[in-house]
C-alpha cells in the first residue's frame, strides 16, 4: 500500500506526463490523506481542469477524489456568453453523435448548462465533449435526460453481461441494482480505474439516466 508521501508524488508525476496539463503541475495543489486526494488551483480553461482530473483518477491508489480547483481564463482568452452560446450551438450542430435539436446550450458567465433529451448514454457524453473544450468554456453542467425504452430487468442483465466481458474476476463482486432509468453499483474493485470502467459499462446500457457508483476501491 502506499503511503500518502508516495501518492502524492505519483500523482505530481502523472500530471507532468499529460500533454494536456499545460499548466504547471507545482501550481496545482496537491493533498492527499488516507488515499482521498484535495486538487486545488487555477486551470486555465475547462478542457485542462477535465484532463487534471482524468490524470489523477489514473493514479493507482487513488480511493475518492475531492476538486476544489475554479477556471481562470488568462487574458486575451475571454469570450462573452453570445459568442459562447454560437460556438456551442455550432459545435452540437457539427456533431454527429448528438441527435439534431435534442440538445440545448445556455451559458452564463462562460459556464455552458446543457438541456434536452436523448435515447442513449453516448448522445449525452458527446454533447459535454463537444462544448468542452470550447474557448472561454469555465464549466459544463450536464441535465440532458436520457429516456429509458427498456425494463430495468433488461437494463441489469445488459450491464452485468457487460461486466462479465470487460472484468470477469471483478463483476463476481458488483452489485447491479436497477430502480427504472438508475443504476445504483455496490462491491468491491481492486483500482480507481476498474471502478471507473465499471460505471462506464452501466452507463452503456441502454435507457440508463443515473448510475449511482457506491464501488469501494480495496486498499
Amino acid at each position: 500500500m502506499k503511503s500518502d508521501a508516495m501518492l502524492r508524488s505519483d500523482i505530481v508525476a502523472e500530471l507532468n506526463f499529460d500533454p494536456a496539463v499545460t499548466v504547471n503541475a507545482t501550481d496545482i495543489g496537491v493533498i492527499v490523506k488516507d488515499g482521498v486526494v484535495t486538487l486545488s488551483g487555477h486551470p486555465t480553461s475547462h478542457a485542462e481542469k477535465h484532463a487534471i482530473e482524468r490524470a489523477v483518477q489514473r493514479v493507482k491508489g487513488v480511493k475518492a477524489l475531492a476538486v476544489e480547483m475554479s477556471v481562470r481564463i488568462p487574458a486575451g482568452g475571454e469570450r462573452t456568453d453570445a459568442d459562447i452560446a454560437a460556438a456551442a450551438e455550432n459545435a452540437l450542430e457539427w456533431n454527429v453523435l448528438v441527435p439534431d435539436d435534442a440538445v440545448h446550450p445556455m451559458v452564463e458567465d462562460g459556464w455552458v448548462t446543457l438541456n434536452g433529451r436523448v435515447e442513449w448514454d453516448y448522445q449525452r457524453r458527446a454533447a459535454e465533449v463537444a462544448v468542452r473544450n470550447l474557448l472561454g468554456v469555465k464549466g459544463v453542467t450536464d441535465l440532458v435526460e436520457v429516456k429509458a425504452r427498456f425494463t430495468p430487468a433488461d437494463v441489469e442483465r445488459k450491464i452485468t453481461e457487460a461486466l462479465q466481458r470487460q472484468a470477469d474476476r471483478d463483476a463476481r463482486h458488483i452489485q447491479v441494482l436497477v430502480n427504472g432509468g438508475q443504476v445504483t453499483l455496490r462491491g468491491t474493485v481492486k483500482s480507481w480505474a476498474e471502478r471507473r470502467a465499471a460505471q462506464g459499462a452501466a452507463w452503456s446500457a441502454p435507457g440508463v439516466a443515473n448510475v449511482v457508483n457506491n464501488l469501494l476501491v480495496e486498499a
